[in-house]
Parts: structure tokens; sequence; C-alpha cells
């Protein structure tokens, strides 16, 4: 599933290409949206909240999508060849001159914009909100160490506690703090630093397609530990494994250095 700041960057690049201009051509091909045409309406702005995505319309209604596994938002220019198959396509949201394509996108809702909040409402801090500040942070801490308990690794995919981060940036940050993906939230030394990371690294991410928790975008450098099993850790040179984390169907593939994090973790 794509990470907060990859949908970020779509929504940034639809804002971009959107925005102020009037659709020409809206389809809607998800099947409880096929009687809806768009057609006509200006499209407003378009707004990632967390992993969602909401493109708002000037007759009162924005149009909602989540990636899940394989969605994505794509820009053409009118006649362009689409880089995957139309029958995968569930929205087309055509201006004067550009073409935005949803495909895969298997959660797509049309609904007043004043109701965003019903899909939404109940999401921890958005990691990559704009207007990110004390209150974010504090309320943030607070669904963090709620959660005493649970394994961190499991707790920083739960949206309800922060909304943005996925598989990748959660391995990455228990590395960089020192613990392993299974150490419960209460034997974290400094919870208010698990924020802070998780912060960080996405918004140095957000605006490219790349993403580096390491600080180097050369092939096979960019991150620490994810899907680095069996090579060497960068560190201390111990060997990465891997084991999965959480109950199936749910669980996730996880990556750990078992000599620089410190904690339980699988024999």
């Amino acid at each position: 599933m794509p990470e907060g700041d990859t949908v970020y960057l779509a929504g940034k690049r639809m804002h971009a290409a959107l925005a102020g201009h009037e659709l020409v051509r809206g389809e809607l091909r998800h099947p409880r949206l096929v009687e809806h045409d768009l057609a006509g309406l200006t499209v407003t702005g378009v707004v990632p909240v967390g992993k969602h995505l909401f493109t708002r319309f000037a007759d009162g209604r924005s149009l909602h999508s989540h990636f899940r596994m394989d969605g994505a938002w794509h820009l053409y220019r009118p006649g362009m060849r689409w880089q995957r198959a139309a029958h995968q396509a569930r929205a087309v949201l055509e201006t004067a001159d550009r073409v935005a394509v949803g495909f895969a996108l298997h959660d797509l809702e049309l609904l007043p914009t004043a109701d965003e909040h019903t899909l939404v409402g109940h999401l921890g801090p958005d990691l990559l909100d704009p207007t990110w500040g004390e209150r974010h942070h504090a309320e943030a801490l607070h669904r963090l160490t709620a959660r005493g308990d649970h394994e961190l690794g499991l707790v920083l995919l739960e949206q309800r506690v922060m909304a943005g981060l996925g598989n990748l940036y959660r391995n990455e940050i228990c590395f960089l703090l020192g613990v392993t993906p299974w150490v419960p939230v209460r034997e974290v030394p400094d919870p208010a630093r698990v924020i802070a990371l998780s912060r960080r690294l996405l918004s140095s991410n957000k605006d490219r397609p790349e993403q580096t928790t390491t600080g180097s975008l050369a092939a096979g450098e960019a991150h620490w530990v994810f899907e680095r099993p069996g090579r060497p850790c960068r560190r201390c040179r111990s060997r990465i494994r891997t084991a999965d984390q959480g109950r199936p169907p749910y669980a996730r593939v996880t990556y750990w250095c078992p000599r620089c994090q410190r904690g339980p973790a699988p024999r």
C-alpha cells in the first residue's frame, strides 16, 4: 500500500493540473457511481488526507479515492496512450489540456464536501498536514502512548494513531530508533521522537517519487533494512533478518537488524 508521501505527491500534481479548470469529461466507472457524469463541473482543489485523496468540485461535492494496494492516479495530455489497461480505469477527469485517470481505485465515493469527515474523521493526525503544530503533535503522542502494550511496528501502521505511515517507513523508523518492531510502545525510550521522526521522513520525501531514509537515492542505498533480507546491515554488517508481524491475513513483512535493534524478535 502506498505511503502517505506518495498520496501527497499525487494530490499535489493533480491539484496543479486540475484546480480551477472545468471538466470536459468526467466519467466514473465504479459500479456504484456509473450513473454520475461530472462533465461541466469545475475542480476547486485536490486535497490529500493521510492515504486518502479528495477531489473537490464547485458544486459542493468531493470525489474520494483510496489507493489501497494497486490503485493510482495518472496524468496525461489529451490523446496520449495510457500506461495501464483501459479496463482498470475507475475514473477519468479531463480538462481542455490534462487527463487524470484513476486506475484500480476500489474505494471510490462521491459525497458532499461538508461530509468528508465521515470518511477520515477517525484518523489520527495527518503527518503531512500543512497546518501541523503542537496540537497535532500532542494528539499523536496521546494516541501513541495509549497503545502502551501493543507492538510498535503494528501501532505505526494504525492510521487511527498517525495517518500516513506504511510498511516501508515503519520498518525504517524502528531501525532508526534502535528497537525491534516487536518492542511494546511503553518500552520506547522517547515516544515523542517516534512522531518527530515519522513526520521528518515523510516530509523529506513528499515532493518526489523516490523515497530514501538513508539520505541517498543511489540504487540499492535508499533504505537501512527495508527489503534487504540477508544483506549486511549498513552500520554493523550483521545480516538483516525478516519475518511476518501480525496475524494473517494482515501480517506484514518485517525487516530488522538483530544487533542494532534491541527488543523481542522471532527466533
